[in-house]
């Protein structure tokens, strides 16, 4: 009987991997867990039936998206409707790990084609080729799929840890890729520790060459990243230096009003701690021009005037909302020029599913009063620039859309040479939300070698250099998250983002990832193709 209970109990080891993965993230943040979490699994989808791995594998991402998700529920206590916000976060969770489910399907069926001539070579192939691009495949669908969901990606963990060099030549997917392949290094040892009978014949000559092989990969990347001529660490500094202060001011989301702050005076009190300073550009975040009226509205101009002289600053760049002439609603960036009349409008482009819009809501009306901030339209992506001394290109990106690696990508293409996030997390204020947010801007700074500047609200602020390194506004080395801040720190621009995932961007993961699919399936056609046909020969035999 106990030997029982302890059977079934330590059914329940098969979520530590998730645990372990949960943990590679805030608010635990040891990155490097990542790099051995998921080898049970993989040695699992070895070993295991399909349907088993598939079930575990589902299993361990639904605890890892409901514990990475947990800041969602968050909303509630700042005032949103419980029973959408738990329906949401359930949801999500279900959704993102529907990937994890397909990677074991995809990979268990990999592995069973591997045993069927015993053949080292698709071993090899399955270990180093096909495991890390089906999992950095299936991420890159993730992000782009029916919005896109482009969160916490295995890739972010290095960034943090500072190993993300990689990310500049095949974005954080590439760095995805050398992390499955360091698990499944790991399972391969496991499973050469395990193996009984049954197991696939591994030569003896050739067991240390499942080791030594992504050693030299990994090494190799790492090399080219670090010494390519568009490499971060060969990058010329060139350019002019632009002081920066970025303005946090903390005020709560639209659910819980502004609970009769003075915004005035809080600005003041705040554009008084950078005015010693006196820098040439100051960022406020995303709505921060709502109590003032439209981000083209006169008020917010006279606002942001005055916050000109307060500061001396040339440019100031502040979110809000504002209206067309056919009164559609866009969520917008304005930038304000001293001298000069109106401002430069940026409109958001990555709308939020479910947040700034509710799907087909255009068509169907009735749906946008579900919309929480009301049914937003889609900008068209441009470059804004910034007349500080000489006129520099910036791309400007809110709130979700500093996720989105093609998009922010696409602005280096167009000639930015600084980023400019603004973001507002109140939302999800007195959570680890913020934190998770910021790691995924680290990660474009790196892919287009930008750098870039980022202010939240209740939020993580800071300048991200194009190397990862970061200056975060903090306290006892924590991002301040729900304080009021300001930083001031100088930026290096007139240097393009050239490099090769700016390049190249996601085309070579997509094919690569697409003629995997495709001949897996081909693969599988002909099996059920021959298997037919041998029974059609068996019949006609019978019947003779």
């Amino acid at each position: 009987m106990l030997r029982n209970i302890a059977l079934r109990a330590a059914k329940f080891l098969w979520i530590l991997p998730a645990y372990l993965l949960w943990a590679a993230f805030p608010p635990v943040g040891e990155s490097f867990d990542v790099l051995f979490a998921l080898a049970p699994l993989m040695w699992l989808t070895r070993r295991a039936p399909t349907g088993r791995a598939v079930k575990i594998w589902f299993a361990n991402g639904l605890v890892f998206w409901l514990g990475t998700l947990s800041w969602m529920p968050a909303i509630i206590k700042n005032g949103g409707p419980w029973y959408l916000v738990a329906l949401g976060w359930f949801a999500l969770s279900v959704y993102c790990s529907g990937y994890f489910a397909m990677y074991a399907y995809l990979a268990s069926k990999m592995w069973a084609w591997t045993k069927e001539e015993n053949s080292y070579g698709r071993r090899l192939f399955a270990l180093f080729v096909a495991e890390p691009l089906l999992f950095a495949g299936l991420e890159l669908v993730r992000s782009r799929l029916f919005g896109g969901f482009a969160w916490n990606h295995l890739g972010v963990a290095p960034v943090m840890a500072g190993f993300g060099a990689p990310a500049s030549l095949g974005g954080v997917y590439l760095l995805s890729a050398l992390v499955v392949m360091v698990n499944g290094t790991i399972a391969s040892m496991a499973e050469r520790m395990w193996r009984g009978k049954d197991a696939f014949a591994i030569p003896s000559w050739a067991r240390s060459v499942e080791t030594v092989i992504p050693i030299a990969i990994v090494f190799a990347v790492y090399s080219a990243a670090r010494t390519d001529g568009t490499g971060i660490d060969e990058r010329p500094a060139g350019g002019d230096v632009a002081s920066v202060a970025l303005v946090q001011r903390n005020f709560p989301c639209c659910f819980s009003g502004t609970r009769g702050e003075d915004p005035i005076g809080t600005y003041g009190i705040l554009s008084s701690m950078v005015a010693p300073f006196s820098p040439s550009l100051v960022v406020l975040g995303e709505s921060a021009l709502i109590e003032f009226g439209k981000v083209d509205s006169p008020n917010s101009a006279a606002f942001v005037r005055s916050l000109m002289e307060a500061t001396g600053a040339k440019v100031v760049i502040a979110g809000g909302n504002r209206l067309d002439g056919e009164r559609r609603d866009y969520n917008s960036a304005g930038v304000f020029t001293r001298g000069e009349e109106g401002c430069q409008i940026y409109d958001k482009v990555h709308l939020v599913p479910f947040g700034e819009f509710i799907p087909f809501d255009k068509v169907f009306t009735s749906l946008q009063r579900f919309a929480p901030v009301g049914s937003c339209t889609p900008g068209e992506l441009k470059t804004v620039t910034l007349a500080l001394g000489r006129e520099a290109v910036a791309g400007l990106a809110i709130c979700f859309e500093d996720t989105d690696s093609a998009q922010i990508r696409r602005l280096a293409e167009m000639g930015a040479e600084v980023l400019v996030f603004i973001t507002n997390d109140s939302w999800f204020s007195h959570s680890h939300e913020a934190v998770q947010h910021s790691w995924q801007a680290v990660a474009r700074a790196i892919e287009t070698g930008l750098p870039v500047l980022r202010c939240g609200n209740s939020g993580v602020t800071g300048v991200i250099f194009p190397d990862g390194r970061h200056s975060f506004l903090a306290r006892d080395g924590r991002p301040l998250v729900d304080e009021k801040g300001t930083m001031v720190e100088t930026v290096s621009l007139g240097v393009k983002g050239d490099t090769w995932y700016v390049r190249l961007g996601d085309k070579p993961l997509f094919i690569a990832f697409a003629l995997l699919i495709a001949a897996m399936i081909l693969v599988n056609y002909t099996k059920l193709y021959e298997k037919r046909r041998y029974m059609s020969m068996q019949v006609r035999q019978d019947v003779r």
